[in-house]
């Protein structure tokens, strides 16, 4: 196998989109390092995929040294990365001012930055670091960073000022750090999904469910994991897709709410 396709480090490993693309990437022959803050979720995960093809590292993406670590360790398992996906985020709920005319907590819109735009840069940046001294495929590729943002960074509704705000910047740095990495043979691509199967939706009531799938025009339900999944993969394994964000909603527009 090509190296730089052997080889999966994923953010939110442990859960929703994360760990339904480690499973699909398993399955395919991939090796999988899940990178995630929850220990308890991660150790549930290696024991679940039950493979010498899977590691967990516990990371909290903000903390240079974690992940520093856990690439490492990575490669030191498994070879060359050849894929860094990012999944790792969160999706808090805030007015800029509540009904009662209070404004937003500062800390909470600045934990949906750190957590989901720098997170994400820290991980790429690091990962790149790693990649760039590797040995390149017979294309010239050293690796691909694939990060995930949300339809939301281009309509994002009433509430989710802070988490739009952070994936409209994880869109917005997709082309420049394409460019930044492409003389070294790394191309770096983002998937904008819209309301999609996880866990959690899943685990909601039918009716809440046809609720958020009701505005996708074709098909009208909810995402599969598996379909980010095979994005993912695709892209990967495409080498002419470089600097692209790639929306995976049926074609919704998000509406005011």
């Amino acid at each position: 196998m090509d190296p730089i396709l052997s080889t999966a480090v994923i953010t939110g490993g442990a859960s929703g989109l994360g760990y339904a693309t480690a499973r699909y990437l398993l399955a395919r022959g991939v090796n999988v390092a899940l990178l995630d803050i929850s220990e308890e979720q991660g150790n549930q995960c290696i024991v679940a995929l039950d493979s010498d093809k899977a590691r967990f590292f516990k990371v909290d993406v903000t903390n240079e040294g974690d992940v520093k670590h856990a690439l490492q360790g990575a490669q030191n398992t498994f070879g060359q990365l050849g894929l860094c996906l990012n999944c790792a985020g969160i999706a808090p709920a805030m007015r800029t001012l509540d009904k009662g005319g209070q404004a937003a907590p500062l800390d909470k819109y600045r934990q949906t930055i750190d957590i989901n735009l720098l997170g994400t840069f820290n991980v790429s940046r690091l990962a790149a670091e790693i990649m760039a001294i590797q040995s390149p495929n017979n294309q010239g590729e050293r690796g691909v960073i694939i990060n995930t943002a949300s339809i939301a960074g281009y309509e994002g509704q009433i509430g989710q000022t802070a988490y739009a705000a952070s994936k409209a910047g994880i869109i917005g740095m997709t082309l420049p750090m394409a460019r930044d990495l492409a003389p070294l043979g790394i191309r770096v691509n983002t998937v904008a999904p819209g309301v999609m199967g996880t866990p959690l939706l899943l685990a909601m009531p039918q009716a809440v469910q046809d609720g958020l799938s009701s505005n996708v025009p074709f098909p009208q339900r909810l995402g599969l994991p598996d379909e980010f999944a095979a994005l993912v993969t695709h892209i990967w394994k495409n080498s002419y897709l470089n600097g692209e964000t790639i929306r995976l909603d049926g074609g919704l527009r998000m509406p005011p709410k």
